[in-house]
Protein backbone atom coordinates (compact mmCIF):
# COMPACT_ATOMS: atom_id res chain seq x y z
CA UNK A 1 0.00 0.00 0.00
CA UNK A 2 2.77 2.42 0.87
CA UNK A 3 4.45 1.83 -2.49
CA UNK A 4 1.18 2.56 -4.29
CA UNK A 5 0.66 5.74 -2.31
CA UNK A 6 4.22 6.90 -3.00
CA UNK A 7 3.75 6.33 -6.74
CA UNK A 8 0.66 8.54 -6.66
CA UNK A 9 2.40 11.46 -4.98
CA UNK A 10 2.44 14.60 -7.15
CA UNK A 11 5.78 15.36 -8.80
CA UNK A 12 8.13 17.70 -6.96
CA UNK A 13 10.41 20.49 -8.11
CA UNK A 14 13.32 18.08 -7.73
CA UNK A 15 11.59 15.56 -9.98
CA UNK A 16 11.20 18.26 -12.59
CA UNK A 17 14.76 19.59 -12.31
CA UNK A 18 16.39 16.14 -12.45
CA UNK A 19 14.93 15.09 -15.80
CA UNK A 20 17.49 13.73 -18.29
CA UNK A 21 18.34 16.05 -21.14
CA UNK A 22 17.55 14.99 -24.71
CA UNK A 23 19.55 16.19 -27.70
CA UNK A 24 17.68 18.22 -30.34
CA UNK A 25 17.95 17.72 -34.08
CA UNK A 26 19.08 21.31 -34.55
CA UNK A 27 19.95 24.37 -32.51
CA UNK A 28 19.30 27.83 -33.94
CA UNK A 29 20.51 31.14 -32.59
CA UNK A 30 18.15 34.11 -32.97
CA UNK A 31 20.42 36.64 -31.26
CA UNK A 32 23.94 37.09 -29.84
CA UNK A 33 23.16 36.55 -26.15
CA UNK A 34 23.78 33.04 -24.75
CA UNK A 35 20.08 32.60 -23.99
CA UNK A 36 18.90 33.69 -27.43
CA UNK A 37 18.64 30.20 -28.84
CA UNK A 38 15.99 27.67 -29.80
CA UNK A 39 16.20 23.92 -30.11
CA UNK A 40 14.32 22.06 -32.83
CA UNK A 41 13.10 18.51 -32.29
CA UNK A 42 11.84 16.78 -35.43
CA UNK A 43 9.58 13.77 -35.96
CA UNK A 44 10.85 10.83 -37.98
CA UNK A 45 7.92 10.94 -40.40
CA UNK A 46 7.99 12.93 -43.62
CA UNK A 47 6.69 16.52 -43.45
CA UNK A 48 5.20 19.01 -43.62
CA UNK A 49 5.32 18.95 -39.83
CA UNK A 50 2.80 20.69 -37.57
CA UNK A 51 4.66 22.82 -35.04
CA UNK A 52 4.54 23.03 -31.27
CA UNK A 53 6.19 26.11 -29.82
CA UNK A 54 7.40 25.14 -26.34
CA UNK A 55 8.08 27.76 -23.67
CA UNK A 56 9.55 26.69 -20.35
CA UNK A 57 8.63 28.10 -16.95
CA UNK A 58 10.72 28.90 -13.92
CA UNK A 59 9.35 32.18 -12.53
CA UNK A 60 11.16 34.11 -15.31
CA UNK A 61 14.28 33.61 -13.14
CA UNK A 62 17.72 32.53 -14.33
CA UNK A 63 18.28 29.91 -11.65
CA UNK A 64 15.54 27.62 -12.91
CA UNK A 65 17.28 26.94 -16.25
CA UNK A 66 14.98 25.78 -19.05
CA UNK A 67 16.25 23.42 -21.75
CA UNK A 68 17.45 20.68 -19.36
CA UNK A 69 13.90 20.35 -18.06
CA UNK A 70 11.83 20.78 -21.24
CA UNK A 71 13.87 18.65 -23.62
CA UNK A 72 12.16 15.48 -22.35
CA UNK A 73 8.66 16.63 -23.29
CA UNK A 74 10.01 18.15 -26.52
CA UNK A 75 11.42 14.75 -27.50
CA UNK A 76 8.17 13.07 -26.51
CA UNK A 77 6.12 15.45 -28.66
CA UNK A 78 8.44 14.83 -31.60
CA UNK A 79 7.65 11.16 -31.13
CA UNK A 80 3.98 12.03 -31.55
CA UNK A 81 4.64 13.61 -34.94
CA UNK A 82 5.29 17.27 -34.09
CA UNK A 83 8.17 19.56 -34.87
CA UNK A 84 8.94 21.18 -31.53
CA UNK A 85 10.50 24.65 -31.36
CA UNK A 86 11.85 24.71 -27.80
CA UNK A 87 12.56 28.35 -26.98
CA UNK A 88 15.07 29.76 -24.54
CA UNK A 89 14.94 33.44 -23.62
CA UNK A 90 16.73 35.90 -21.33
CA UNK A 91 15.48 35.58 -17.77
CA UNK A 92 15.70 37.88 -14.76
CA UNK A 93 19.29 37.82 -13.58
CA UNK A 94 20.69 37.84 -17.12
CA UNK A 95 21.86 40.95 -18.96
CA UNK A 96 19.12 42.39 -21.17
CA UNK A 97 16.26 40.49 -19.53
CA UNK A 98 12.98 41.93 -18.17
CA UNK A 99 11.17 44.65 -20.16
CA UNK A 100 11.40 44.73 -23.10
CA UNK A 101 14.17 42.14 -23.51
CA UNK A 102 12.44 38.96 -22.35
CA UNK A 103 9.38 39.71 -24.48
CA UNK A 104 11.41 40.67 -27.52
CA UNK A 105 13.34 37.42 -27.23
CA UNK A 106 10.19 35.32 -27.29
CA UNK A 107 8.82 37.32 -30.21
CA UNK A 108 12.06 37.03 -32.20
CA UNK A 109 12.32 33.30 -31.57
CA UNK A 110 8.75 32.67 -32.67
CA UNK A 111 8.90 34.86 -35.75
CA UNK A 112 12.24 33.20 -36.56
CA UNK A 113 10.33 30.02 -37.37
CA UNK A 114 9.66 31.52 -40.76
CA UNK A 115 13.37 31.32 -41.55
CA UNK A 116 13.42 27.59 -40.71
CA UNK A 117 10.18 26.50 -42.34
CA UNK A 118 11.50 25.56 -45.78
CA UNK A 119 14.66 23.88 -44.50
CA UNK A 120 12.83 21.64 -42.03
CA UNK A 121 9.48 21.33 -43.84
CA UNK A 122 7.46 23.05 -41.12
CA UNK A 123 3.74 23.69 -41.54
CA UNK A 124 3.27 27.21 -40.14
CA UNK A 125 -0.48 27.04 -40.69
CA UNK A 126 -0.66 24.49 -37.87
CA UNK A 127 1.06 26.05 -34.86
CA UNK A 128 0.18 25.42 -31.22
CA UNK A 129 2.00 27.21 -28.40
CA UNK A 130 2.53 25.21 -25.21
CA UNK A 131 3.97 26.87 -22.13
CA UNK A 132 4.37 25.91 -18.49
CA UNK A 133 3.91 28.35 -15.59
CA UNK A 134 5.81 31.51 -16.60
CA UNK A 135 6.06 29.97 -20.05
CA UNK A 136 2.27 29.59 -20.06
CA UNK A 137 2.05 33.34 -19.68
CA UNK A 138 4.50 33.82 -22.56
CA UNK A 139 2.53 31.41 -24.77
CA UNK A 140 -0.70 33.31 -24.13
CA UNK A 141 1.08 36.61 -24.67
CA UNK A 142 2.66 35.42 -27.93
CA UNK A 143 -0.76 34.50 -29.31
CA UNK A 144 -1.98 38.03 -28.53
CA UNK A 145 0.88 39.97 -30.11
CA UNK A 146 -1.21 41.30 -32.98
CA UNK A 147 -3.15 43.39 -30.42
CA UNK A 148 -0.13 45.08 -28.87
CA UNK A 149 -0.46 48.87 -29.28
CA UNK A 150 1.57 50.37 -32.10
CA UNK A 151 3.37 52.73 -29.71
CA UNK A 152 4.78 49.84 -27.69
CA UNK A 153 8.37 48.64 -28.24
CA UNK A 154 6.86 45.15 -28.30
CA UNK A 155 4.68 45.88 -31.32
CA UNK A 156 5.37 43.89 -34.50
CA UNK A 157 3.72 44.48 -37.85
CA UNK A 158 3.27 40.83 -38.79
CA UNK A 159 3.67 38.42 -35.87
CA UNK A 160 3.52 34.71 -36.61
CA UNK A 161 -0.03 33.49 -36.12
CA UNK A 162 -0.57 30.95 -33.36
CA UNK A 163 -3.70 28.87 -33.84
CA UNK A 164 -4.07 27.55 -30.30
CA UNK A 165 -2.47 27.86 -26.89
CA UNK A 166 -2.23 25.08 -24.32
CA UNK A 167 -1.25 26.86 -21.12
CA UNK A 168 0.05 24.49 -18.45
CA UNK A 169 -0.49 26.22 -15.10
CA UNK A 170 0.19 29.54 -16.78
CA UNK A 171 -0.65 33.03 -15.57
CA UNK A 172 -2.91 34.90 -17.95
CA UNK A 173 -3.59 38.00 -15.87
CA UNK A 174 -0.34 39.54 -14.63
CA UNK A 175 -2.19 42.32 -12.87
CA UNK A 176 -5.11 40.53 -11.24
CA UNK A 177 -3.26 37.30 -10.43
CA UNK A 178 0.13 38.75 -9.62
CA UNK A 179 -0.19 38.12 -5.90
CA UNK A 180 -0.85 34.42 -6.51
CA UNK A 181 2.25 34.14 -8.69
CA UNK A 182 4.31 36.09 -6.15
CA UNK A 183 3.94 33.44 -3.46
CA UNK A 184 6.33 30.93 -5.10
CA UNK A 185 8.22 33.33 -7.36
CA UNK A 186 8.91 36.41 -5.24
CA UNK A 187 7.09 39.64 -4.52
CA UNK A 188 9.01 41.70 -7.07
CA UNK A 189 9.27 39.23 -9.95
CA UNK A 190 6.40 40.52 -12.05
CA UNK A 191 7.25 44.14 -11.24
CA UNK A 192 10.76 43.56 -12.54
CA UNK A 193 9.52 41.68 -15.58
CA UNK A 194 7.19 44.47 -16.75
CA UNK A 195 9.23 47.38 -15.31
CA UNK A 196 6.33 48.74 -13.29
CA UNK A 197 8.63 51.20 -11.51
CA UNK A 198 9.12 53.23 -14.69
CA UNK A 199 5.99 52.63 -16.76
CA UNK A 200 2.53 54.16 -16.35
CA UNK A 201 0.62 51.12 -17.63
CA UNK A 202 3.04 48.19 -17.44
CA UNK A 203 0.42 45.52 -18.18
CA UNK A 204 -1.03 47.05 -21.36
CA UNK A 205 1.44 45.23 -23.63
CA UNK A 206 2.63 42.42 -21.34
CA UNK A 207 -0.46 40.81 -19.80
CA UNK A 208 -2.49 38.46 -22.00
CA UNK A 209 -5.66 39.53 -20.18
CA UNK A 210 -5.12 43.09 -21.44
CA UNK A 211 -4.71 41.88 -25.03
CA UNK A 212 -7.91 39.89 -25.50
CA UNK A 213 -9.28 38.65 -27.79
CA UNK A 214 -6.22 36.89 -29.16
CA UNK A 215 -8.11 34.99 -31.85
CA UNK A 216 -6.46 31.74 -30.75
CA UNK A 217 -8.21 28.81 -29.14
CA UNK A 218 -7.10 28.60 -25.50
CA UNK A 219 -6.93 25.66 -23.12
CA UNK A 220 -5.93 26.41 -19.53
CA UNK A 221 -4.62 23.18 -17.97
CA UNK A 222 -4.11 22.90 -14.21
CA UNK A 223 -3.40 20.14 -11.75
CA UNK A 224 -6.08 19.83 -9.09
CA UNK A 225 -3.40 20.10 -6.37
CA UNK A 226 -1.41 22.94 -7.94
CA UNK A 227 -0.53 25.42 -5.20
CA UNK A 228 1.55 27.60 -7.55
CA UNK A 229 -1.21 28.46 -10.04
CA UNK A 230 -4.42 26.92 -8.69
CA UNK A 231 -7.20 25.91 -11.10
CA UNK A 232 -9.34 28.94 -10.28
CA UNK A 233 -6.74 31.18 -11.94
CA UNK A 234 -7.22 29.35 -15.23
CA UNK A 235 -10.99 29.48 -14.86
CA UNK A 236 -10.85 33.24 -14.32
CA UNK A 237 -8.73 33.80 -17.41
CA UNK A 238 -10.80 31.47 -19.59
CA UNK A 239 -13.94 33.33 -18.56
CA UNK A 240 -12.38 36.65 -19.55
CA UNK A 241 -11.25 35.18 -22.86
CA UNK A 242 -14.73 33.87 -23.65
CA UNK A 243 -16.30 37.20 -22.70
CA UNK A 244 -13.92 38.86 -25.17
CA UNK A 245 -14.96 36.45 -27.94
CA UNK A 246 -12.26 33.77 -27.84
CA UNK A 247 -12.83 30.02 -27.58
CA UNK A 248 -11.42 29.04 -24.19
CA UNK A 249 -11.76 26.15 -21.78
CA UNK A 250 -10.22 24.77 -18.59
CA UNK A 251 -8.92 21.25 -18.04
CA UNK A 252 -8.30 20.25 -14.41
CA UNK A 253 -6.27 17.06 -14.01
CA UNK A 254 -6.98 15.04 -10.85
CA UNK A 255 -4.10 13.89 -8.62
CA UNK A 256 -1.69 16.30 -10.34
CA UNK A 257 0.19 19.33 -9.07
CA UNK A 258 2.39 21.95 -10.74
CA UNK A 259 5.20 19.78 -12.11
CA UNK A 260 3.26 16.68 -13.17
CA UNK A 261 2.23 18.66 -16.24
CA UNK A 262 5.74 18.72 -17.71
CA UNK A 263 7.18 15.27 -16.97
CA UNK A 264 6.54 12.84 -19.85
CA UNK A 265 6.17 9.75 -17.66
CA UNK A 266 3.12 11.09 -15.78
CA UNK A 267 -0.54 10.37 -16.42
CA UNK A 268 -1.06 14.14 -16.52
CA UNK A 269 1.29 14.51 -19.48
CA UNK A 270 -0.52 11.77 -21.39
CA UNK A 271 -3.73 13.74 -20.92
CA UNK A 272 -2.02 16.92 -22.13
CA UNK A 273 -0.73 15.24 -25.28
CA UNK A 274 -4.34 14.34 -26.03
CA UNK A 275 -5.31 18.00 -25.67
CA UNK A 276 -2.48 19.07 -27.99
CA UNK A 277 -3.51 16.42 -30.54
CA UNK A 278 -7.08 17.69 -30.45
CA UNK A 279 -6.11 21.32 -30.88
CA UNK A 280 -3.73 20.55 -33.71
CA UNK A 281 -6.39 18.54 -35.55
CA UNK A 282 -8.73 21.52 -35.27
CA UNK A 283 -6.16 23.56 -37.24
CA UNK A 284 -6.00 21.08 -40.10
CA UNK A 285 -7.40 22.37 -43.42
Amino acid sequence: MSATMAAAEPASLNDYMRQPRHAPDAQVRYGPAPAQVAELFLPKAKGPHPVVILLHGGCFLKQYEGFPQTSAIAADLAGHGYAVWNVEYRKLGEAGADYPGTFLDVAAAIDGLRDQAAKYDLDLKRVVAVGHSAGGHLALWAASRARIPAASPLHAANPLKIGAVVSLAGIGDLDGQGRVFALPCGDDTIARLVDSAHRRDPFADTSPAALLPSGARTVMVHGAFDAVMPPYTGRDYALRARQAGDAAEVVVIPDAAHFDLVIPTTAAWARIVGVIDREMKALAP
